[in-house]
């Protein structure tokens, strides 16, 4: 009974559902009181996500029925399941297991292949030219992206997000040492949600919405849900291997995830409300030329530091 309600209630379906939606609005709230404008209600998301799960489901003919169908649900899945495997108010997650860090950075690069899927047999013009352009910025983002997160686990010696909280918790003051992976983390985490200045696959007016033109109903209610739990997954995560704080009380634990959380999250609309949409080879500059560098220097201090306190 305790894992259905881990799986289905908290910190499981229900509470990421419920928590994804809150930060979506609170997100539209930061992004228009910072452009000078009042925003949308809160239920909002709420609203759109209904309305959408209401319409009359249309699959184009041409596209593949199968795929059309699937891919959202995959997308939406897959980061429900990362979800389980990232620590919220305690060191120990809902299904911790050794090795589990390299588990949720596989998960959490589903959704990014499953909207060029969704562009590439939509039988759009515009849906397989963003799909193109989702799959061709995931090869600029990912790597750095990848180093930033594993650089802390190279200290901690631990692929595990539970050793690398036991291991800054012990060490707190090496946390500091990863302060250039965190802001790597915060810049490059934007192109995988495709937020500005990362947003040119789904750039509404160069090609209608991009790999998700054709998609309408609830199949666009899935990836527009899909979005919103990747970005709490991805914010949790940032905050378990960057801001591994656990109190004793497992309440004191749960308030302070949510100050982690929402941090990140505020740091993110301040990004992406403050920049402009980059093309792709400014992606591909800004990512190859100062990201990786950057990232491949905080791994070999890691590394140096790891030596010297073994």
């Amino acid at each position: 009974m305790a894992q259905v309600f881990k799986l289905l209630i908290f910190p499981g379906l229900l509470f990421l559902l419920c928590y994804s939606l809150f930060c979506a609005a609170l997100s539209r709230k930061l992004d228009a009181r910072m452009q000078k404008r009042r925003g949308p209600r809160w239920l909002q998301p709420v609203a759109d996500l209904m309305k959408l799960v209401g319409k009359e489901r249309m699959i184009p003919a041409r596209a593949d029925q199968g795929l059309f169908f699937m891919v959202p649900a995959v997308a939406l899945a897959a980061v429900c399941a990362a979800y389980l495997y990232v620590p919220l108010f305690s060191p120990l997650s809902a299904h911790p297991f050794n090795g589990d860090l390299i588990v949720v950075l596989y998960l959490v690069t589903l959704p990014a292949i499953c909207v060029f899927l969704a562009g590439w047999y939509s039988s759009s013009v515009y849906g397989s030219f963003g799909g193109v352009r989702a799959l061709t910025q995931m090869a600029a983002y990912q790597v750095p992206l990848l180093m930033s997160l594993l650089a802390p686990a190279l200290l901690a010696d631990s692929w595990s997000l539970q050793g690398i909280s036991q291991f800054y918790t012990e060490r707190p003051l090496l946390m500091l040492l990863n302060l250039p992976a965190f802001g790597i983390a915060i810049v490059t985490s934007q192109g995988k949600l495709m937020k500005s200045p990362f947003d040119s696959p789904i750039a509404g007016a160069e090609q209608g919405s991009g790999a998700f033109s054709e998609f309408g109903g609830r199949f666009f209610a899935f990836f527009d849900l899909a979005e919103d739990c990747d970005t709490v997954v991805t914010i949790s995560l940032i905050a378990a291997v960057f801001l591994p704080f656990y109190p004793a009380s497992p309440l004191l634990g749960f308030l302070l995830y949510l100050l982690k959380t929402l941090f990140i999250l505020v740091l993110f609309s301040l990004f992406h409300t403050l920049s402009v949409r980059l093309h792709s080879e400014q992606v591909f500059s800004l990512c190859w030329r100062y990201m990786v560098p950057l990232a491949l220097i905080q791994i070999i201090v890691n590394l140096l530091v790891k030596g010297v306190i073994v």
